[in-house]
C-alpha cells in the first residue's frame, strides 16, 4: 500500500510540476511523512528531486538559455550555500502559532508563513497584473536567484520563487522550464553536497525500493508531461504556475506542508 501511494504521488507530482517549474519536494514530503521519520523523508525526498532534475534536464535540456543560467544559476548556488548553512546551524525554529486539527498538530513557521505571503502576491500578479510592482530585468535576475537560492538551501521551496522571475522574463515555454531545471540542478548538487552528513547518518538508503519506486515513477511523470508540453501555451503553464503558487502558498502558511 505504502508503495502504491508513493508511486501514484511521484508520478502525478512530477507530470505537473514538469509544467509550474516547482513543487515535487513539496508535494512528495508530505507523503513520505506518512510513511517514515520526518529526517528520512527530506532525505529520500531530496534523492528523488535531484535524480528527477537530472532526468528531466536530460528530456529539455537543450532548451535553456545557458546566459539566464549564469545570471540566475550562480547567485542561487551561492544562495544555497549559505541557506543550508544557515539551517544546519539551527537546531529549532519557533512557531508563530500552534493549531490542532482532527486530531493532528500543526504549526504557523516564520519561514514558511514569510515564504507563502510572497508565493500568494507573486500568484495574484499573475492573475491580476496591475498588482506588480516592478517587472523582472536582467539586473533584477541575480538578486532573484540569491533569493531563491537561499530559500532552497534553508527550507528547499526555491522552484516557486525561481518561478516567479523566469517566468516574466521573456522565455518560451520550453525555454522557461528548460533553464529552471539547470538551475535546479545547480541548487540540489549546492544543497545536498551540504546535506551530504545529514543523508547519510539518516539511513536513507536502506529504503531503496520506496527511493526506485518513487524515482522511476516520477521520471514517467515527467516524460508524459514533455509530450503535453507541445499542445499547451505559455499562458496555460502561467496559468498553472499561478494555481500552484496559490495552493502551496496555504499549505505552507498554515503548517500543512
Amino acid at each position: 500500500m505504502e508503495l502504491l501511494v508513493i508511486i501514484i504521488a511521484s508520478a502525478f507530482a512530477s507530470l505537473v510540476t514538469l509544467f509550474s517549474g516547482f513543487g515535487l519536494g513539496t508535494i512528495l514530503t508530505p507523503v513520505f511523512v506518512l510513511f517514515f521519520p520526518i529526517e528520512i523523508a527530506i532525505a529520500l525526498t531530496g534523492i528523488v528531486h535531484l535524480l528527477n532534475n537530472i532526468f528531466k534536464f536530460v528530456l529539455l535540456g537543450k532548451y535553456a538559455q545557458w546566459k539566464v543560467v549564469l545570471q540566475f544559476g550562480i547567485p542561487s548556488m551561492l544562495g544555497a550555500f549559505f541557506g543550508a548553512k544557515l539551517l544546519l546551524s539551527l537546531t529549532m525554529f519557533t512557531p508563530i502559532a500552534v493549531y490542532h486539527f482532527s486530531g493532528k498538530e500543526f504549526a504557523v513557521e516564520p519561514v514558511k508563513l514569510s515564504i507563502a505571503i510572497l508565493m500568494i502576491y507573486f500568484a495574484l500578479v499573475e492573475i491580476f497584473p496591475a498588482l506588480q510592482l516592478f517587472t523582472p530585468t536582467k539586473r533584477s535576475l541575480p538578486a532573484g536567484g540569491l533569493l531563491s537560492g537561499f530559500f532552497g538551501g534553508f527550507s528547499g521551496h526555491q522552484g516557486a520563487l525561481r518561478s516567479i522571475f523566469l517566468i516574466r522574463y521573456g522565455l518560451s515555454k520550453e525555454q522557461f522550464l528548460a533553464t529552471g531545471i539547470v538551475v535546479a540542478c545547480l541548487v540540489d548538487f549546492t544543497r545536498l553536497s551540504l546535506y551530504s552528513s545529514q543523508l547519510l547518518s539518516s539511513n536513507a538508503m536502506q529504503h531503496w525500493e520506496f527511493i526506485t519506486a518513487a524515482v522511476i515513477s516520477a521520471f514517467i511523470g515527467a516524460y508524459a508531461g514533455s509530450k503535453i508540453l507541445k499542445k499547451i501555451t505559455l499562458g496555460i503553464v502561467q496559468k498553472i504556475v499561478a494555481v500552484m503558487l496559490i495552493a502551496i502558498a496555504f499549505g505552507l502558511g498554515l503548517g500543512l506542508i
